[in-house]
């Protein structure tokens, strides 16, 4: 995703939503949350923790409640974007500017600054030790240069290069994606460092 340096770069970058992101904005603005920009798109907080957030992409916008989860949502229509993955993050979209209820947008954001103030929040839950499949672990057994380098990796990336190895099928594919990664790690970078 572009990272954007202001609030108005964002809405200008999607012409098609803009007059809708600006009508959210808009909105959000008549509360008492505080303007920010994270991760390249505007984000709306109170005392320094993330409420809501503006949102788009080609075929939708719309908002993202960071503790989405503890939301009533009575009018169902709050979505989890990735099920099983997002615990508190709820997504609510829109697809043109007549579908924005405004007094059911300022209902929902009331609610989520309300349940802030009364201190519920989801916190991410710490990863436990992360499993290498049996491959990595008889390739590091008999290749200590390349485990050394691997330990120095965050565990982030180490994950990324565990399920890289998991997710082949077969054998050969493992041993083969080994020799890949194997390289990658002795200079130290990551399986995904070239998009980031």
């Amino acid at each position: 995703m572009k990272s954007y340096k202001s609030p108005q770069d964002f809405i200008q970058a999607f012409p098609d939503w803009e007059g809708a992101l600006e009508k959210l904005r808009s909105l959000i603005l008549t509360t008492e949350l505080e303007e920010t920009m994270k991760w390249g798109a505007p984000v709306y907080t109170i005392d320094n923790k993330n409420i809501v957030g503006l949102g788009a992409f080609k075929s939708y916008f719309g908002l993202w409640f960071f503790q989405g989860a503890f939301l009533k949502d009575h009018n169902k229509v709050l979505i989890n974007a990735q099920e099983g993955k997002t615990k508190a993050q709820r997504q609510w979209r829109f697809s043109n500017i007549e579908e924005i209820d405004e007094k059911l947008v300022l209902e929902y954001i009331e609610e989520a600054i309300q349940n802030q103030k009364e201190g519920k929040e989801l916190k991410p839950v710490k990863n436990k030790a992360l499993a290498l499949p049996k491959e990595m672990v008889e390739y590091f057994s008999k290749n200590r240069h390349v485990k050394n380098a691997f330990d120095e990796f965050t565990p982030g990336r180490k994950k990324e290069f565990a399920e890289y190895i998991h997710e082949a099928k077969r054998e050969e594919t493992k041993l083969k994606r080994l020799e890949k990664i194997a390289l990658l790690i002795l200079a130290g970078r990551g399986l995904n460092d070239k998009y980031r």
